[in-house]
């Protein structure tokens, strides 16, 4: 089985950081052994935050986002980088 991308796209809970922050840094990113964290930028609003996760089992994306759900709301989109999809697409242009 091979790693899966996905940019989680965390919608914080009445728009407020505050506690997001406050439990990183309490507690860490809560993340199961074999989901990795690649990077993530944050809305200049600080109301969101992309984050790109890795993983081979899904189900370790949703053990992680059961630990934030009270304050964070989630979307996940499985991707793949540029690179890959100019691949993808090549044969077809």
């Amino acid at each position: 089985m091979s790693k899966i991308l996905y940019m989680v796209i965390e919608h914080f809970k009445n728009g407020d950081a505050v506690p997001v922050y406050r439990r990183f840094r309490e507690r860490g990113r809560l993340a199961p052994a074999g989901l990795s964290y690649v990077s993530s930028w944050v809305s200049d609003k600080m109301d969101r935050c992309y984050q790109l996760m890795e993983t081979e089992d899904r189900a370790l994306l949703d053990q992680w986002m059961a630990n934030w759900s009270d304050i964070v709301d989630f979307e996940v989109h499985s991707v793949i980088s540029s690179k890959e999809a100019a691949e993808k697409i090549a044969p077809r242009l």
